[in-house]
């Protein structure tokens, strides 16, 4: 489409601002069949159905936007960050999307637009998705004890006797199970449920909120009542529907190539070293890690939060039904305190925004989405229908949910609806 673009500039043909976007787009349509194939392949478009428009033509006030990136390169230059890609979402429309900064530093490899991330708990709401996918067919019942579809369960106990009530599959979904252990994989997933099953449960299900392996869980229940491998399940019900190419637990050689390096900033150093954590496996073997162990894009997450904010749906491919999507954001913690910023409160596998506040301030009250270990943010204005996606690779952030990236970014987004 871009091509389109330049050769409609170098034609002398120019937007106005009275042109009618749906016009505008046809032509360029045209003109792009006339580009020919081969030009398109040296760039990556926008992912098909989620068009990148002119943030003017959708109301927006582009200056906004545009300061986004010279905002990021500032944490750059600071050495917060080697680099980010920051892509913004309006109406179902991509307003904005660019890369900064490095990839990989020691390589002299630039960030790129379509570089892969390690976006470690981002992956948590796209595993309750799939659980929803069987909960919505009946095979699955979100209050029954999770031990009904994995036996290994009945063995939980709190301080050595059985807890006086089961932990449930909303349980698993919402942090308030009690499981102790962490979420790192032993083993395959069946054999990390199996060890998860042998730790002491922290409180009685249900009576309190406590970050930890539930959806790790959630992951091998999707596997047995499948009978399908938790990532073949991903792949048919949710990435290939919505043409999420670029998501997934074993990048290939290529994808490989795109991948952005993590990097931290030790105590003795004032710079950024590359730095290794547990939840980047590129083993082929790896087992996959429903809790944190996905590769992906912005293009590939815009995809998914779309299809969410669109009730389950995204150009006609239905991944959930609407009412299966309103219980996963349907706050289910009552007054229990979550989450790591002030104001959440938890659905299923989402962070929901009950009182907006602090780096959550510009939000609206029921945005919902996730953050990552490395940075990575992911979230959804449903009000304003906008959606914020924060790639970075940095470890040992203070608060990765509560990062200055992330509030500058944010409020940037916003600002170009405030003054558009």
């Amino acid at each position: 489409m871009r091509t389109a673009f330049r050769v409609m500039f170098k034609a002398g043909i120019h937007p106005r601002p009275y042109l009618n976007f749906a016009v505008w787009m046809t032509i360029s349509c045209l003109l792009a069949t006339f580009c020919g194939g081969h030009a398109f392949a040296q760039e990556r478009p926008a992912p098909q159905g989620l068009l990148q428009v002119d943030p003017s033509a959708v109301g927006l006030d582009p200056r906004p936007l545009a300061r986004i990136r010279g905002e990021m390169e500032k944490f750059v230059s600071a050495g917060e960050i080697t680099g980010a890609v920051t892509l913004v979402a309006y109406r179902g429309g991509i307003v904005h999307w660019e890369a900064v900064g490095m990839a990989d530093i020691e390589a002299e490899r630039r960030m790129e637009r379509d570089s892969l991330f390690a976006i470690a708990s981002m992956t948590k709401p796209i595993t309750a998705a799939a659980l929803m996918v069987l909960a919505e067919r009946g095979q699955v019942k979100l209050d029954e004890p999770a031990e009904n579809y994995l036996p290994e369960l009945a063995a939980l106990k709190l301080n050595g006797k059985r807890p006086e009530k089961p932990v449930t599959v909303r349980h698993l979904l919402t942090h308030t199970s009690g499981l102790g252990g962490d979420q790192q994989m032993h083993g395959s997933l069946a054999e990390t449920v199996q060890w998860l099953a042998q730790q002491p449960l922290q409180f009685e299900p249900g009576t309190q909120w406590r970050y930890g392996a539930g959806l790790t869980v959630c992951g091998r229940i999707v596997e047995v009542v499948s009978g399908q491998s938790f990532e073949s399940f991903l792949e048919r019900e949710i990435f290939s529907p919505l043409g999420m190419h670029d998501t997934t637990f074993h990048p290939n050689d290529q994808q490989k190539m795109r991948i952005a390096k993590l990097y931290q900033r030790r105590a003795s150093e004032d710079r950024l070293a590359p730095a290794e954590h547990w939840l980047i496996d590129l083993r082929p073997d790896a087992p996959p890690n429903p809790s944190g162990g996905l590769f992906s894009t912005a293009t590939d997450l815009v995809r998914f939060y779309q299809a969410i904010l669109g009730k389950g749906s995204l150009t006609g491919q239905r991944i959930l039904k609407p009412e299966s999507v309103r219980e996963m954001l349907r706050a289910q913690t009552g007054e229990l305190t979550t989450g790591f910023t002030p104001g959440n409160t938890w659905g299923l596998g989402w962070c929901l925004i009950r009182n907006p506040q602090g780096v959550t301030g510009v939000l609206a009250p029921g945005s919902f989405g996730h953050g990552g270990a490395f940075g990575t943010q992911g979230w959804v204005d449903p009000v304003k229908r906008m959606i914020f996606i924060l790639l970075i690779q940095r470890l040992n952030l203070p608060n990765a949910d509560q990062s200055e990236m992330r509030r500058v970014f944010q409020e940037c987004a916003v600002q170009a609806i405030c003054s558009g």
